[in-house]
């Protein structure tokens, strides 16, 4: 050693250690904050999921009432342009009950509609395009020309107000609305008995 070196001249200063020692609080602390920062986040996406379903809850099934409204439509517009073409005067006489029924029920559907939610003037446009009735009109179409449109008439509607039937009670089940439940059930009550005469019409000439 130097006789000359002082002593304390390799000694880190008090000050300077207890820098070392309180550096490894400091990540501690931003971990608990980054932690923090990401329950509150998580807390609230669970919050507002829980508000947008109270919120939707007692909401109807917003596509298939579309779906039921646009379908509605084009049966009425079928039942009335098939009218002149049916050749069957018993099958005539369903029919018309049939065309002035749906009238009603189209009617009928505005104001149990839009309280849950559905403007029956302004329908998705993909639903109508695809309720439009295109492939039932053709179908009808070639009957008449091959002569056999009563039978092909009858069975052909038969089958519509049967998945008619179906999606009405499926939108009836999911449902909470009150009104919308009276139209549906008053709906399909009426259907019920055309379409058992137009099923016994295609029974007794299938």
């Amino acid at each position: 050693m130097n006789p000359q070196q002082d002593p304390n001249q390799n000694q880190y200063p008090i000050d300077y250690l207890n820098q070392i020692s309180s550096q490894p609080t400091q990540p501690t602390m931003n971990n608990k904050l980054v932690f923090a920062l990401i329950g509150g986040f998580i807390l609230l996406v669970i919050v507002a999921m829980f508000a947008l379903m109270s919120t939707t809850s007692g909401a109807g099934p917003i596509q298939k009432m579309q779906t039921l409204s646009a379908r509605l439509t084009t049966l009425q517009k079928i039942s009335s342009d098939s009218q002149k073409k049916i050749k069957s005067g018993a099958l005539r006489s369903t029919n018309s009950s049939l065309a002035i029924f749906l009238a009603n029920a189209n009617h009928e559907m505005v104001e149990p509609f839009s309280k849950n939610g559905v403007d029956v003037k302004k329908l998705d446009k993909n639903i109508v395009a695809k309720e439009n009735g295109e492939a039932l009109t053709k179908k009808l179409e070639d009957a008449r020309l091959n002569a056999v449109f009563d039978r092909v008439y009858s069975r052909e509607m038969t089958f519509q107000l049967e998945t008619t039937a179906v999606l009405m009670k499926d939108i009836y089940d999911s449902s909470k609305s009150k009104a919308l439940k009276e139209y549906l059930k008053k709906t399909d009550e009426g259907l019920q008995p055309l379409k058992k005469q137009l099923s016994e019409f295609n029974a007794a000439n299938g």
